[in-house]
C-alpha cells in the first residue's frame, strides 16, 4: 500500500457509521474509518495523519483480514462534517427535543482534536504576544488571525466542518449558550497556562456563513514599569511628569481604540504609587495588575458602571482616581467634581487629538469655566510598529504623541468660549509639538518608517 494510491470515500456506499468500536469521535480523533465489512474481512481507510498506534489498535480489534487503504484527509473531514450535519437535521421525531442537539454539540466540542486545537490557538497567541485572537467563518475555510503589534496576521485555517466544534468549545469555556447562533454573545474565559491565570474576553457575533469570534487576551502582563518604556520623546515626557505632580485636577489620555491609552494610564499609576497616597482605578476590564493600586472592574449587569462605582470610590478617601473611560455625561460630571474636590483624576476620551478634548467635554455638558478650572493636560497618542535594530523588520511598538499642558492663557480663551480652531491656533503659537511633528521626528531618528507612521497619522 502506498500513500499515492488514494481511494475516494465515495467509492464505498455502505459505510457502517454506527459501529460501536468506530464512533464518530474515534474516526475524527484517529483519522481512521471502517469503509466496508464483509464476512470476516474489513476495509479500513487511513490518512497520512493516522498514527502507527492507531493501526496497531485496529489490528487488535479484529482476528480476520484487514485491508488498509489510503483516503484523503480533507475528504474525511468533509465526510465527518456532513454526517454531523445530518445528525443536526434529523426529523423532530428522531431528535426528541433540543437537548439532543446540545448533546451532539457538547460531544463535538469536547472531543480531543477540538480541545487540542482551541488550546493550541490560545497558547500560541500568548507565545506570539498577540493582543487579540480572531476566528472567522469563510466561504471555504475559517481563518484564525492574531493581532500582533496592532496588525492582524493569519496564522492558520480551519476546515469549515471543524468550525462549529471550535465555536461550541469556546462557548462552553465562556459559559455561553452553544445553541445560540442568531444573537451576539459576550463572555469570559480564565485558563491556567504555566501556572499563570490568563483571562480572555470573548465576543461572538453571527455573520454571513457562520460566526465571528474575537478573544481579547487580558492579564498577560504587568503594567510597564515607567513611561520611559513607551516611547514618549524627552520633552513630552517631561511635560507629562510635570502634570502628574499636580495634586488635583484632570489629566486625559485620548486616541482611537487600540492606541495604547490604557497602557499609558497604567504606567502613570505605577510611577505615582506611594505608601503616602491611595490610588483607586475603575476599569473595563482590568488589563494590567498594578501593585499598590485598588483596582475595580465595572459590571454593567449589576448596575456597576463607571459613574456608580465612582460615587462610591469618592467615599474611600482616595488621592488619585483612574477612570478607565469617560463615556457619558454622568461620568464626566463626577470626574470633574472629583477633580474640583482635591483629587487627581486620570482618564481617557475618544477624540482624535489633544485639543478636541475641550469641545468634547463641552458637548458632554461640562461648562467651559469648569474645564478651565480642572483640566491640567491632555495627551493624544497613536501606536506604530518600531523598527528592529537591523532596520529590516519590526519589533514591538512605540508611541507617537502630542501633549497639551494647561496654562493661564489657554484657561482664559476656554473660559471665553474659544472653539477648537482657536485653541489649535493658540497651541501652535505656543510651540506645542503635534502628532505630525512627533511622527516626522521618529521617522528621522529611524524608530519607524514613513509608511508605518502614515497608517496612524496624516503626514
Amino acid at each position: 500500500m502506498h500513500a499515492n494510491d488514494i481511494i475516494s470515500i465515495k467509492s464505498f456506499s455502505n459505510i457502517p457509521v454506527d459501529n460501536e468500536q468506530y464512533s464518530m469521535e474515534f474516526i475524527e480523533r484517529n483519522h481512521a474509518i471502517v469503509l466496508e465489512v464483509s464476512d470476516d474481512d474489513i476495509t479500513v481507510g487511513i490518512t497520512d495523519k493516522t498514527s502507527e498506534n492507531t493501526i496497531s489498535t485496529i489490528r487488535g480489534y479484529h482476528s480476520g483480514n484487514i485491508n488498509f487503504v489510503y483516503i484523503d484527509s480533507v475528504e474525511l473531514s468533509s465526510w465527518i462534517g456532513n454526517k454531523m450535519g445530518e445528525a443536526n437535521n434529523l426529523p423532530e421525531s428522531n431528535l426528541n427535543n433540543q437537548a439532543d442537539e446540545t448533546t451532539l454539540l457538547d460531544k463535538m466540542a469536547n472531543d480531543a482534536p477540538t480541545v487540542n486545537l482551541v488550546n493550541s490557538i490560545c497558547i500560541d497567541a500568548i507565545r506570539m504576544k498577540a493582543s487579540d485572537i480572531h476566528i472567522e467563518a469563510g466561504v471555504k475555510v475559517a481563518k484564525v488571525r492574531y493581532r500582533i503589534d496592532g496588525v492582524l496576521q493569519t496564522v492558520k485555517t480551519i476546515e469549515n466542518e471543524r468550525f462549529a466544534a471550535v465555536s461550541s468549545r469556546i462557548k462552553i469555556m465562556a459559559n455561553l449558550n452553544i445553541l445560540e447562533k442568531r444573537q451576539p454573545q459576550d463572555g469570559r474565559i480564565t485558563v491556567s497556562i504555566n501556572g499563570e491565570n490568563i483571562d480572555f474576553r470573548v465576543s461572538i457575533i453571527p455573520v454571513t456563513g457562520g460566526e465571528s469570534i474575537v478573544m481579547r487576551i487580558l492579564g498577560t502582563n504587568t503594567a510597564p514599569d515607567n513611561l520611559d518604556l513607551l516611547g514618549f520623546n524627552p520633552n513630552q515626557l517631561s511635560t507629562i511628569r510635570e502634570m502628574m505632580k499636580i495634586p488635583h485636577g484632570l489629566i486625559l489620555v485620548t486616541g482611537p481604540t487600540g492606541s495604547g491609552k490604557t497602557t499609558t494610564l497604567n504606567a502613570m499609576m505605577k510611577e505615582l504609587v506611594s505608601d503616602e497616597i491611595k490610588i483607586v482605578s475603575i476599569e473595563d476590564p482590568v488589563e494590567f495588575i498594578v501593585d499598590g493600586v485598588n483596582q475595580i472592574q465595572i459590571n454593567e449587569q449589576i448596575n456597576l458602571g463607571f459613574d456608580s462605582i465612582l460615587r462610591r470610590v469618592l467615599r474611600q478617601d482616595p488621592n488619585i482616581i483612574m477612570v478607565g473611560e469617560i463615556r457619558d455625561k454622568a461620568t464626566a460630571e463626577l470626574s470633574v467634581r472629583a477633580a474640583l474636590t482635591g483629587h487627581l483624576v486620570l482618564s481617557t476620551l475618544h477624540t482624535n487629538d489633544a485639543a478636541s478634548v475641550i469641545p468634547r467635554l463641552i458637548n458632554m455638558g461640562i461648562e467651559p469655566y469648569l474645564i478651565a478650572a480642572v483640566l491640567k493636560g491632555a495627551i493624544a497618542q497613536r501606536l506604530v510598529r518600531k523598527l528592529a535594530p537591523n532596520k529590516k523588520s519590526f519589533s514591538g511598538r512605540t508611541v507617537i504623541s502630542e501633549t497639551l499642558k494647561m496654562d493661564s492663557g489657554l484657561e482664559e480663551i476656554i473660559e471665553h468660549g474659544a472653539n477648537q480652531n482657536e485653541i489649535i491656533k493658540y497651541l501652535h503659537k505656543n510651540k506645542m509639538q503635534f502628532l505630525k511633528e512627533d511622527a516626522e521626528e521618529k521617522i528621522e531618528l529611524g524608530l519607524t518608517t514613513r509608511q508605518e507612521a502614515e497608517r496612524e497619522v496624516m503626514l
